[in-house]
């Protein structure tokens, strides 16, 4: 007589985080994983599985890395971006896609500009035509030369500034405060020569700010921007220092710390990589010329803005702190995991919200 069968074994319950799909045995955990993970619409997403990462660098792992799902890795190599990552219905689509992705390097304005135009721009007409929806947006990049004894200090020597349509609103040469003891030739380009009648800094930091605030209040410019502009750079903090200039934090857009486009693990790429690997072209090959990485950070902040995220339209303009504080622990653990998913939030602004109509701190 044969033994009967083994009864079959129940399977331990798994508590699937509905976002980045990790499994959890006990779903406290699966609720502790999403308050710290913030998942939300605004992380990128694989367009094969609908899988949620914390940057396009880890997106691009999980569709072309060594440990790549074999179904996203197939549909994205027979029709997938290298630049933005998406996908696309066929190869013909893809094709008229990547025509536009690809972009062609901005012609670099040289170090050759007269003094004396350096003047004339500074009290030239701004131009304030932008095609663009949404807040207006400045690009702007400055070019430092060395100061004090060890000469380490970034002194601004160069600045330049340009709108969302690539048009140069601002440019000029800059006489810092202090004496220039390296001008640091081999990337700026510049020489004593350059800064023979470079304009004041404090003339430089008068414009630049008229330029931004737009005619603007201050109390209205820190309290939702009003009409005054967005300052797109990188490492942007940085650029500010160097002009002794302050801006409100909530109205800077830098591709140095923005999440989506940093490493894994949260430190910063160069404007050389990211302008490689997200818009096609090369930069900073030579001499560093500001135009061209005014466009370039401007072409990726433009790039990263248009996002579709399809998120409700109330919750653009919601602050974002967690969901979850709203909650009890025993409330949680009684959520579905979609429902935990539907109120958890962004820890950082998406720049999609720029296409709304305000912006908040």
């Amino acid at each position: 007589m044969e033994a009967a069968p083994d009864p079959p074994r129940n399977l331990p319950t798994r508590y699937t985080c509905p976002a980045c799909y990790k499994q959890f045995k006990r779903k406290n955990h699966l609720v502790e994983h999403m308050k710290i993970s913030f998942h939300s619409v605004h992380q990128p997403k694989c367009a094969v599985c609908q899988k949620h990462c914390k940057s396009f660098e880890s997106l691009r792992v999980h569709l072309t890395g060594p440990l790549a799902k074999e179904n996203c890795f197939t549909v994205f190599s027979e029709r997938g971006c290298n630049r933005c990552l998406k996908i696309f219905d066929n190869p013909d689509s893809l094709s008229n896609h990547k025509e536009a992705c690809c972009l062609s390097a901005p012609a670099p304005l040289g170090t050759t500009l007269p003094c004396a135009e350096s003047e004339k721009k500074i009290s030239g007409v701004v131009d304030l035509n932008n095609t663009a929806r949404g807040p207006q947006a400045v690009a702007m990049d400055c070019e430092m030369v060395g100061g004090g004894s060890d000469e380490t200090l970034d002194l601004c020597a160069r600045v330049c500034l340009v709108n969302a349509d690539e048009n140069v609103i601002f440019h000029a040469y800059v006489q810092p405060l202090i004496p220039v003891t390296n001008y640091r030739y081999e990337i700026t380009g510049l020489t004593e020569e350059h800064l023979k009648d470079a304009v004041p800094l404090n003339e430089v930091r008068d414009k630049i700010l008229e330029i931004l605030y737009n005619g603007e209040s201050v109390s209205r410019l820190r309290l939702d921007g009003g009409k005054a502009r967005l300052l797109v750079g990188h490492n942007i903090k940085r650029d500010l220092d160097s002009l002794r200039m302050n801006y409100p934090d909530h109205m800077l857009r830098d591709t140095a710390n923005y999440r989506p486009l940093m490493k894994t693990n949260l430190v910063s790429h160069s404007l050389k990589y990211l302008t490689k690997t997200y818009l096609g072209y090369d930069i900073q090959s030579g001499v560093h010329d500001p135009y061209e990485d005014s466009v370039s950070v401007m072409r990726l902040y433009k790039k990263f803005c248009r996002q579709d995220h399809h998120q409700l339209e109330e919750i653009g303009y919601q602050k974002f702190s967690n969901g979850f504080d709203s909650y009890k622990s025993k409330e949680l653990e009684k959520m579905s995991p979609s429902e935990l998913y539907e109120i958890s939030r962004s820890n950082y602004r998406c720049w999609c919200l720029d296409l709304r109509r305000n912006v908040q701190p």
